[in-house]
């Protein structure tokens, strides 16, 4: 498949790199828009877009992978995604792979994820997509899994409905180590904790600290922790039904304009 690779921790990342050289020595044709420095919790932001607004874009090759044209993109990464279905860089991609992340994308939080938010995108534009994360357990990340995994996922994806999007974690462990793959819903918490400290006006600070929270065994949290790949499926925007319909009526009245 013609895959577009992204991420949200930058084209520097080895994440990223691990991940597009397992893709194309899997004999797909891989090609990398990543943001030129870290643009992560962008979400599915694009960011400004306007007439005249201009994108700087340069080379930034993989080392020791020539063959995977890499380039690097000043926006976050739904912008590498809508730039590729704009056919900036040749023919549109037929599948989107974001990440790989260092740190996990569990939980609720995914919605503030850059990794998840580039796959959000694709599928808005109609093609499936894999977002892949990797815990950070502070060890030395094992990079060779998550390149694994997501060769499986993307061969998984090729025969799947158009618009399938996966959200997939990957335990910092080597592949052999690792438990088994799991469906899992979103869990109420991340990974980790996250406070605000400060006064305002004033400054505050964001403190992350271990998550101390104990989780159900089917959310995808409670099973990376437990050494197993989690897979959630999401879906996007979409028009809701039955509760917001009473809306208009409701606010037409309030407004004293005439129903439809």
């Amino acid at each position: 498949m013609r895959l577009l690779i992204t991420n949200d921790d930058g084209v520097r990342s080895p994440g990223l790199h691990a991940l597009a050289i397992a893709l194309h020595e899997a004999g797909h044709e891989v090609l990398v828009v990543a943001p030129s420095e870290e643009r992560s919790g962008a979400a599915a932001s694009i960011g400004y877009i306007a007439s005249g607004v201009e994108f700087d874009i340069d080379a930034h090759p993989i080392p020791d992978a020539d063959g995977i044209p890499t380039f690097a993109l000043d926006g976050p990464p739904a912008l590498c995604v809508m730039l590729a279905m704009m056919e900036v860089f040749g023919p549109r991609p037929e599948l989107v792979v974001s990440g790989a992340n260092l740190g996990a994308n569990c939980g609720r939080v995914v919605l503030s994820s850059g990794t998840v938010g580039a796959g959000l995108l694709a599928q808005s534009f109609g093609l499936s997509a894999l977002a892949i994360s990797q815990a950070d357990t502070g060890l030395e990340m094992c990079w060779e899994t998550a390149g694994a995994v997501a060769v499986a996922a993307v061969d998984w994806l090729a025969g799947a409905p158009r618009k399938t999007l996966l959200n997939v974690n990957v335990p910092n462990l080597p592949l052999a180590d690792v438990r088994g793959a799991r469906w899992a819903r979103l869990a109420a918490f991340g990974a980790t904790s996250t406070s605000i400290r400060g006064a305002v006006p004033g400054t505050v600070r964001v403190h992350v600290s271990p998550r101390e929270v104990t989780l159900a065994p089917d959310t995808d949290t409670h099973l990376l922790d437990e050494g197993y790949v989690t897979v959630t499926g999401l879906l996007g925007i979409r028009a809701e039904t039955e509760e917001s319909a009473a809306a208009p009526p409701a606010i037409a009245a309030a407004l004293g304009l005439p129903p439809a």
